[in-house]
């Protein structure tokens, strides 16, 4: 029978699964005959096409939307006459011939805070409350000519799935609100010392030779437009490499040949996601501490290579390098202190976050030996597999 094969399916919940083969039982004896006929994997397989087909709406957040995309597929879950979803204040969506006082109905469970069973004709309701971390943000009522104790069982075990879906949609919520925080902080933290001098030293050509200070002002826009952009997770790595490049140039203006920078990149590796602003951070840090004890003097070499299921990338320049102490304390401190720049700690707690310890930066140093920073992504960004 359809409810004994439910309560076996692997993945569900196992009230969700008895109620929902419940719904399915009576949705499917009224519209093909008796449950018998159906084969049990039959039965299993619609359960959780169904549950599917109306997670991708509920995974967006409650409004009138979701709920009307999700509806059709939750009577279908229960099998009942009718189904509706509430807000706190308002009717989102309805399937089937709604016959009671949908939103009085729901405000009284609101107000109770649990499962209400409301007798009618020609149809009874069971309204039970949605939640969002313990806060009740809406109903759903089931409307039928049988309202059983299996019915109520049933509808409360959908609403409490219900809820998990809205829950789960406001994560993503605050997850992408997180990131955006976190990119524009990103971008906040760019150094203002690079913008001034930047500036200064377009202004500088601009009456000696005007034609490369127009370049030079078409660079930093270029720069400026990438890391001043609309927040995202990842970029690929062209583009941190021609941010990087531009970067690179403007620096260059600046010291003209007293630093030297050279890029080796494989291009197999060029689409690979990567991100966002974690490898201009890394070039600065070279240039600041690179050329600063040696007269403005320094080189600065970035090296990407195709290294099979991954990409590694390392930036290295040949100053006075530091104590392996000091560049441990550089990647301990806050990332968030004033005046860091974006620096080394941001890049590696980020990469920690996306990719798993494994993948935080490496630094390779030494007074008088230069700094190398290694670096590794994997080719595929993080939950596409």
């Amino acid at each position: 029978m359809l409810t004994t094969a439910c309560v076996a399916v692997s993945g569900l919940a196992s009230g969700l699964a008895f109620v929902l083969g419940y719904g399915l039982a009576r949705t499917l004896g009224r519209r093909q005959g008796p449950p018998e006929r159906r084969r049990a994997d039959d039965a299993t397989f619609t359960t959780l096409h169904v549950a599917a087909m109306a997670a991708p709406a509920l995974r967006a957040g409650l409004d009138r939307d979701s709920a009307r995309k999700a509806v059709r597929h939750l009577r279908t879950l229960l099998g009942t006459q009718a189904v509706a979803i509430t807000s706190v204040d308002a009717a989102l969506a309805w399937e089937g011939p709604c016959t009671g006082d949908v939103l009085t109905h729901a405000r009284a469970t609101l107000a109770a805070g649990r499962a209400q069973v409301f007798p009618g004709e020609p149809h009874g309701a069971v309204v039970v409350p949605l939640t969002v971390a313990g806060s009740v943000v809406g109903a759903l009522a089931a409307f039928d000519d049988q309202v059983s104790a299996a019915l109520v069982r049933t509808v409360t075990e959908v609403g409490r799935w219900v809820s998990g879906q809205l829950e789960l949609a406001e994560l993503d919520s605050s997850r992408r609100r997180a990131t955006e925080a976190e990119m524009r902080a990103l971008r906040a933290q760019i150094s203002p010392h690079f913008v001034y001098n930047a500036l200064t030293t377009i202004a500088s050509f601009v009456r000696t030779d005007p034609r490369r200070a127009r370049e030079l002002l078409l660079d930093f826009a270029d720069f400026s437009r990438y890391a001043l952009r609309r927040a995202r997770d990842f970029t690929t790595l062209a583009d941190e490499l021609t941010c990087v490049d531009r970067y690179l140039l403007l620096e260059r203006a600046r010291f003209g040949d007293r630093l030297r920078f050279s890029m080796q990149v494989s291009p197999e590796v060029l689409p690979v996601p990567v991100p966002f602003l974690c490898l201009q951070p890394l070039v600065e840090n070279a240039i600041k501490h690179g050329m600063r004890d040696r007269g403005g003097l320094g080189e600065v070499r970035v090296v990407v290579r195709d290294a099979g299921l991954e990409a590694h990338i390392t930036v290295e320049d040949d100053g006075a390098g530091m104590d392996p102490e000091c560049a441990r304390r550089l990647l301990d401190e806050d990332p968030a202190r004033e005046g860091s720049g974006i620096g080394l700690a941001n890049v590696d707690l980020r990469l920690r976050q996306i990719y798993g310890d494994g993948y935080g930066l490496v630094v390779e140093t030494g007074l008088g030996a230069g700094t190398k920073v290694r670096l590794r992504v994997p080719k595929t960004r993080p939950g596409s597999m």
